[in-house]
């Protein structure tokens, strides 16, 4: 079933409940998907999880295989840092939505291919579109050069604020880069300081 085209997302739906019968189809659609090589593989289609009203969204890279295996977003453990990077900012997850750039798992963990993103780009955008938050972060380089459409080192567009379809957005670490290298943690908290007090203040 062919990916959503939406370069330009969509007027927002009248209310909530119809915003998440969108959603609900789009999963659906996500399912049935075939557009790329990710198909071939995979056990889950993961297409996100949390709020579907939420004021913050988060974006990572794609599944690992236990999210492959569980059918959710960030289950393995970088799922559970994330889990306590959003607890320090006063924040559950069931409170936020949490999506990756890909539904798909790339066999061995690899980066995921940019014909790959493409192709599961139209189903992120209207997830943005339908989500409407007020903020989003970037998780990694891999979200962030495909949110942004850039190459720019991760260390160059973290800890200031971007735009994506109009929401401010911040670029941040991924967790599983914290897991590997401790030193990453203070920016990533300086980073997720910012995010707390901007939603904070509305």
């Amino acid at each position: 079933m062919p990916t959503p085209a939406l370069s330009t997302p969509a007027a927002p739906a009248a209310g909530a409940g119809l915003r998440l019968a969108e959603m609900e189809s789009l999963a659906a659609a996500a399912a049935a998907c075939t557009r790329c090589r990710l198909a071939e593989g995979r056990k889950s289609v993961v297409f996100g999880s949390g709020h579907p009203d939420a004021d913050l969204m988060l974006i990572g890279e794609g599944p690992g295989a236990e999210e492959d295996r569980q059918g959710l977003p960030f289950v393995g453990p970088a799922g559970e840092l994330l889990t306590k990077i959003l607890q320090a900012i006063g924040l559950t997850r069931e409170e936020v939505y949490i999506a990756n750039v890909v539904k798909c798992r790339p066999p061995g963990n690899r980066d995921p291919q940019p014909d790959e993103v493409q192709a599961c780009r139209g189903y992120l955008e209207r997830q943005i579109a339908l989500v409407q938050p007020k903020l989003l972060v970037a998780l990694g380089r891999i979200a962030a050069h495909a949110l942004l459409g850039t190459e720019s080192p991760i260390g160059q567009i973290r800890g200031r604020w971007h735009q994506v379809q109009g929401v401010p957005t911040m670029v941040t670490y991924h967790p599983a880069a914290l897991l590997r290298n401790q030193a990453l943690k203070r920016p990533t908290w300086e980073d997720m300081q910012q995010v707390r007090d901007r939603l904070r203040a509305g």
